[in-house]
């Protein structure tokens, strides 16, 4: 069994896109097929991102017909230990991937995900701005004790992903600490679960931000970002830094159109800006995904890792 992958690389963070060879998931919408693909070829998700063939950093996607025919294309993201809502970073790794293989010109594309349509501008110059989905804050200060490290506070917000967003860390936000930074937002991701610290209708928050004062000129913020599976993400996370956006927006520190311009760990940047509409706050994320290797992975069963370590 083959199956056909597209790699690319956002802000640093790796994007594995299946163009060919991934499972039928019949013609429901993009919630429907993702379920499918969770209940029935959940190995395939594995063999595509985990060890040998990928790495706990690397975020899967497959790409799917869309189910809006206004759509130029479906998607469903997955990782190390299971499936996301939506990607932001995958988002923009998908577009252009997408204009890699001529399936796509500069301009504006609709895309279908499992929380609702995106839309994604491919600019001349080769960046991508994704209109995400409406996000909001759900609750402001939130405080939790987090062992080891005594009370913590945070908003809790849906930017396509759920997330804890705390300000400041007990260590700079810099490579040599990822050891200290993903104990600590690994701390915190416990306390929340402990303490019964939810989204909207009990969903789980899978995300953790923590952030900084910037390192270069011209950023307002850097974050660290921890994602389901104890991977921290390269990029500064489209779908954290639209629930900051958010956040920012609910406390009056940031106007509709104004550019946020938020770094991550290893210093690459993305920009954001909100846009309001019939009450709801949208985000719009611009970066720039650079497509990296065109591979077949070679599915053999002889082989005792053919579905992924620990699969």
């Amino acid at each position: 069994m083959k199956i056909r992958v597209v790699d690319s690389h956002t802000g640093g963070e790796p994007t594995r896109i299946i163009i060919d060879g991934g499972p039928d998931l019949g013609s429901g919408d993009l919630a429907a097929q993702r379920e499918c693909f969770r209940t029935r070829f959940d190995r395939i998700r594995s063999a595509v991102v985990n060890e040998p063939r990928g790495s706990d950093a690397m975020v899967g996607a497959l790409l799917c017909p869309p189910h809006d025919p206004a759509s130029s294309a479906g998607v469903i993201f997955f990782n190390n230990v299971g499936y996301l809502n939506m990607c932001g970073h995958g988002s923009i790794g998908l577009i252009a991937t997408l204009a890699y293989l001529g399936r796509i010109e500069p301009g504006t594309h609709r895309i279908d995900t499992p929380v609702g349509a995106i839309s994604a501008e491919m600019h001349p110059n080769g960046t991508v701005t994704i209109g995400n989905v409406a996000s909001y804050r759900l609750a402001k200060n939130v405080a939790v004790t987090v062992e080891g490290y005594g009370r913590v506070h945070g908003d809790v917000a849906w930017g396509g992903n759920w997330f804890f967003l705390s300000e400041g860390a007990p260590v700079p936000l810099t490579l040599d600490h990822l050891e200290q930074l993903t104990e600590y937002t690994s701390r915190i991701r416990e306390a929340i679960v402990r303490e019964g610290v939810t989204g909207a209708g009990g969903e789980e928050i899978d995300h953790i931000e923590v952030f900084g004062p910037p390192q270069q000129a011209g950023a307002n913020s850097r974050n660290f970002v921890l994602c389901p599976g104890k991977a921290y993400d390269r990029s500064p996370c489209g779908t954290g830094t639209s629930a900051k956006l958010a956040c920012l927006f609910a406390d009056g520190k940031l106007k509709e159109g104004e550019v946020w311009r938020q770094e991550s760990i290893v210093g690459s940047v993305f920009e954001g800006t909100v846009k309001v509409s019939n009450g709801e706050v949208r985000p719009f994320i611009t970066g720039s995904a650079y497509v990296n290797a065109v591979a077949d992975l070679i599915l053999n069963e002889a082989d005792p890792f053919c579905w992924g370590i620990g699969h």
